[in-house]
């Protein structure tokens, strides 16, 4: 368990916050064009979306917060989510289209959504590499992969983050996090606020006088170096709050009370 609770990491080309936001239920209102502007201006400076968020409506919505993006920001996004949508010619048109809805030239962070078996997963990831190489996709991710995988990716063009599902009640992942970390690489996890771990977490919580929220995002800071949560939100009080988590300094036996759950 790394006991170093710093608050950025390298990101690509950009020091990043290491919380940053998700944004799957981001809609096309001023009020969320706001929210995002907030955050920003919070210090959240890794926002994640992907094409399929809110039928596009994240997308767009972060788009027209950000435009001109900022250049010390990154805006992920992600395609090839559906069985097929990982052929070179779909991730072609998802890579275009979300350049238009994100209004940008290029893309921070783009990730392979999902792998599925009925399209080379080689093939996908070279698709990604042409967008690289032309320009409209400046790093490259992977979502829910294992180990093997992240190396197939490497050896055709460099990787960036593994978006994986990882919180304090899914720990399949940890081979990855501990890949990740030995390999330089960011790990992000999704869905970390969603466990099922209560009784230990409030009682930290009530000792720190702290959110179960930021309890559970202190453990995951402290899991690992490479750490960078993306908890969603439409609040930005709630974006505040999950940001406070770095003032949290869990003991080392909160920290295996928590992990072994």
């Amino acid at each position: 368990m790394d006991t170093v609770n710093t608050t950025t990491i390298r990101l690509g080309d950009v020091e990043v916050t290491r919380i940053g936001l998700g944004t799957n239920r981001l809609t096309s209102t001023p009020e969320h064009v706001e929210l995002i502007r907030q955050a920003a201006a919070a210090g959240v400076n890794h926002i994640d979306t992907a094409y399929t968020y809110a039928g596009g409506e994240s997308e767009q919505t972060i788009g027209a917060a950000l435009s001109p993006k900022p250049p010390d920001v990154v805006v992920a996004t992600k395609g090839g989510y559906a069985p097929g949508a990982g052929r070179p010619e779909i991730l072609r048109e998802q890579i275009d289209e979300s350049l238009r809805r994100l209004r940008t030239d290029t893309i921070d962070l783009y990730y392979l959504h999902r792998v599925h078996p009925e399209t080379r997963f080689e093939e996908s990831v070279g698709a990604l590499k042409e967008a690289r190489d032309a320009g409209k996709v400046r790093h490259i991710g992977l979502s829910k992969v294992g180990v093997d995988q992240i190396e197939v990716a490497r050896r055709i063009v460099p990787i960036a983050a593994v978006q994986n599902n990882y919180n304090l009640s899914h720990r399949e992942w940890d081979d990855v996090v501990d890949h990740c970390e030995s390999e330089g690489l960011v790990f992000v996890p999704y869905f970390p606020l969603q466990d099922d771990v209560t009784g230990e977490v409030d009682e930290i919580a009530r000792r720190c006088g702290a959110t179960p929220a930021q309890v559970r995002l202190a453990w995951l800071l402290r899991r690992s170096r490479v750490m960078v949560p993306i908890p969603g939100s439409l609040s930005i009080e709630h974006v505040k709050e999950n940001l406070r988590a770095f003032e949290i300094e869990l003991a080392d036996a909160e920290l295996e009370a928590l992990s072994r759950g």
